[in-house]
């Protein structure tokens, strides 16, 4: 096994790991999301003085929850999914753009996307990726 290889394997690995952390992160929401379920349901069990807050209040939290939960949950599928095609040495475009977007996932992301960046732009790599691509000219088979 090359250097080269070998970073492909560990950076697969480690976008495993992000990706589940990334998702872990995806489910913070989750508490914004129960208290506008909780406002629309069962808004009559507030104590206190004065009226429960309106329905819509409760919409807005779970609006906005689940948009959340949904973009941080798709962020983190494709983490995975570039961790896959790294360890199969595929879809180099794809891993490429989302090394660059881990970027904004801070700081795990950011070491994790700059060291891909860095890992991907070596030529020996491209030639890994350009070998494993059935739609590569140089290595079709007429």
């Amino acid at each position: 096994m090359t250097q080269d290889e070998d970073h492909l394997r560990l950076l697969s690995i480690f976008h495993y790991v992000a990706g589940g952390l990334a998702g872990l992160f995806a489910m913070i929401p989750l508490i914004h999301l129960l208290i506008g379920l909780f406002i629309i349901f069962a808004s009559q069990k507030f104590d206190g003085k004065g009226a429960p807050p309106p329905a819509f209040i409760g919409w807005i939290f779970v609006i906005i929850a689940t948009v959340f939960i949904t973009l941080g949950l798709t962020f983190a599928a494709f983490i995975l999914t570039a961790g896959r095609f790294l360890a199969k040495r595929k879809h180099y475009l794809f891993c490429l753009v989302m090394a660059g977007v881990e970027c904004m996932f801070m700081p795990f992301g950011t070491v994790l996307g700059v060291f891909t960046i860095i890992v991907l732009m070596r030529e020996p790599v491209k030639q890994l990726f350009a070998n494993n691509d059935p739609l590569n000219p140089s290595t079709l088979k007429l």
